[in-house]
């Protein structure tokens, strides 16, 4: 581990890739403070400032999984990237309650998919992978396995998942450690390639 420590990000990132879960651990525990922070920084909202961090997390371990992450030296820029687009999309998910009609307008801007962040493909390889992570979720122990379909098929926040399952929100979240800790391993065994 001290070893891997002195390493640079695209070298554990790359270690990761080919299955050195420590690796990943590493770049995990090299950025969690100052990821955490931007993300407070910006929600001002510590439940969501969680729950965004771990969908942080599991999309970067996705996307090196994938072989997306490509090595330009800025792994930091990248999982800020990440984070940032993540909360992009809680903001929009919170404005979609107030929804838009735009029925009486000729030009339908709404619909325009020049204006669309993904294409027919990308919504393909995502409905894959869901299905890919929903096979490997059936494996996991009861207690990682409920919350992992709380927080990702019913978007309950860890504090609505720790309240109903009768834990603390450091319980909650540390089952959703284990449990992504478990699915990668699954995932390297089975050499099922996931990404989002």
């Amino acid at each position: 581990m001290k070893n891997l420590k002195s390493m640079t990000d695209e070298a554990l990132v790359e270690l990761y890739a080919f299955g050195n879960n420590s690796a990943f651990d590493v770049l995990l525990n090299r950025y969690k403070k100052s990821i955490h922070s931007y993300i407070f920084y910006i929600v001002r909202n510590q439940e969501l400032t969680e729950d965004i961090f771990q969908d942080t997390f599991l999309k970067v371990i996705m996307n090196i999984k994938q072989g997306r992450y490509t090595d330009n030296g800025k792994f930091k820029a990248w999982i800020t990237r990440i984070a940032h687009n993540l909360i992009i999309d809680n903001y929009r998910l919170e404005r979609n309650e107030n929804t838009i009609s735009n029925d009486e307008v000729e030009v339908d801007l709404l619909n325009d998919m020049r204006l669309c962040d993904t294409n027919i493909e990308e919504e393909m390889v995502q409905e894959q992978v869901y299905s890919d992570v929903k096979k490997l979720v059936r494996f996991l122990p009861e207690n990682q396995r409920e919350v992992i379909e709380m927080r990702y098929y019913r978007d309950m926040s860890f504090k609505e998942i720790a309240d109903m399952t009768g834990v603390s929100i450091n319980t909650a979240l540390g089952r959703m450690r284990y449990a992504i800790m478990n699915m990668r391993r699954m995932a390297d065994e089975h050499r099922v390639e996931l990404s989002f």
